[in-house]
């Protein structure tokens, strides 16, 4: 079994990202600038938005973290979702999800100018994307066909099956490897007998935030398992049940931390019959921070044409 690890393609996708934004600098006078807006004090969230602020520092995009306090209401983000788009100097916005339950989430997506949603969930990017004219695609799909193509992995012909119908990885991911001519099929929690179905897929792509779900029941033999999940576990008897040999290591992390990290896919079990497995952490997460920078570069430049 080969392990997809991301780390060294999302360093060289962040070190193209920093050589481009130095020529523009040198060039034009421009910096592309990314607004990040965070509502509440989730701990995933407040996470996921240092990582992405982090990456900017590192590849020379200026950022501002905009933290809202968890009684925001729709309104309130909405003038401040206004207020980003009429700014010359933020190029990309993005509100990290989910928000509190009284904020009105589809509203907020469909108010960030589509010039400016580096994340792709706007309703015309959407569109773009399912006409097979996407500007912005949403991040983890889009590293996730980056991981594919750095690997060699021929998605042409293949039978590809993805675990999740979200707006935000499943039913993007779909139609990035439709457009790749890949014959597709997508899994939900509806879905009669989950493993009959996928295990006829040579790709097996799963986000689906249930830590361990997929096993060795649900892979066939020698398949590219693209694992998105990032689930926290604390339990004792689980860590040893997900990770068999690896467990000792798994327990002296959650000994230190109070948990460990796991995925969707059920890592011991994924390990004795897929072909490629992408591990959690060291995965997708990486290369979805890395194209939220290409995007915000791209969104720099096409604003300035």
């Amino acid at each position: 079994m080969i392990k997809l690890e991301a780390a060294n393609l999302a360093t060289k996708i962040k070190h193209e990202v920093q050589a481009e934004i130095e020529r523009m600098l040198k060039e034009q006078g421009v910096r592309p600038g990314l607004a990040a807006v965070r509502v509440g004090e989730d701990p995933a969230s407040a996470v996921y938005v240092r990582n992405k602020i982090r990456a900017c520092e590192e590849v020379g995009i200026h950022s501002e973290h905009h933290a809202l306090p968890e009684s925001t209401t729709t309104s309130q983000l909405l003038d401040l979702i206004a207020f980003l788009n009429a700014r010359d100097d933020v190029d990309g916005i993005l509100t990290q999800l989910p928000l509190p339950r009284q904020i009105d989430e589809t509203a907020i997506i469909e108010a960030i100018d589509p010039a400016k949603d580096v994340d792709g969930f706007h309703p015309v990017n959407v569109g773009r994307l399912a006409l097979g004219r996407p500007v912005f695609v949403p991040c983890t799909p889009a590293g996730i066909m980056e991981l594919l193509d750095d690997s060699g992995v021929e998605i042409r012909g293949m039978n590809a099956c993805i675990v999740g119908r979200s707006q935000i990885v499943g039913r993007p991911m779909a139609q990035l490897l439709l457009q790749r001519d890949a014959t597709v099929t997508i899994c939900h929690s509806r879905t009669r007998d989950l493993a009959a179905v996928t295990r006829t897929a040579d790709l097996l792509v799963v986000a689906i935030g249930r830590p361990g779900l997929i096993g060795r029941e649900h892979i066939k033999l020698g398949a590219t398992v693209i694992d998105v999940g990032m689930n926290r576990i604390s339990d004792v008897d689980q860590v040893r049940s997900l990770f068999g040999p690896e467990a000792e290591k798994r327990l002296d992390v959650v000994a230190k931390r109070g948990a460990t990290l796991v995925g969707d896919v059920h890592p011991a079990d994924a390990a004795a019959v897929a072909g490629m497995l992408t591990p959690v952490p060291g995965g997708v997460g990486l290369l979805t921070v890395a194209m939220l920078m290409k995007n915000t570069l791209k969104a720099a430049r096409l604003r300035r044409q």
